[in-house]
């Protein structure tokens, strides 16, 4: 009975790709920090009583997201400088789910860290009030 033969070269080039495709499955995984998904706030409270578009939303606006979603350049078609431009990104769904960078949306901002707990708790109260204009 013969035994097969094998050939040595053939070996000598599947080791490293084996090699190659267990460092990139091992490299490639991706853990979630516990304290990017579920961050603490600060204190343990958060106020979100009496949050108005002109007293905070407005401002935190201007300095997160106006700068790329401007009536003059809005990134995306989004604009967030109006109440009217948000309006229509919040009735369409896309900017809760972008502030919270759920699935469906960009994560806003792009390329930053999610807002902080306590913003994003003022945020819903206001979304959850009808996003009112006042």
């Amino acid at each position: 009975m013969e035994r097969p033969t094998t050939d040595k070269n053939s070996i000598k080039l599947f080791k490293p790709l084996i090699f190659s495709l267990i460092t990139l499955m091992v490299t490639s995984c991706y853990y979630d920090s516990e304290d990017y998904l579920y961050p603490e706030i600060p204190g343990g409270q958060c106020d979100t009583t009496g949050v108005t578009y002109s007293g905070f939303i407005a401002p935190l606006l201007a300095s997160n997201c106006n700068s790329c979603h401007s009536e003059s350049s809005p990134s995306g078609n989004v604009v967030t400088s109006t109440y009217d431009g948000l309006k229509n990104v919040v009735n369409s769904g896309a900017f809760r789910k972008a502030i919270n960078h759920e699935n469906g949306a960009s994560p806003m901002p792009q390329g930053g860290n999610k807002l902080p707990a306590c913003e994003l708790l003022k945020i819903d109260a206001w979304l959850n009030q009808g996003a009112p204009q006042n």
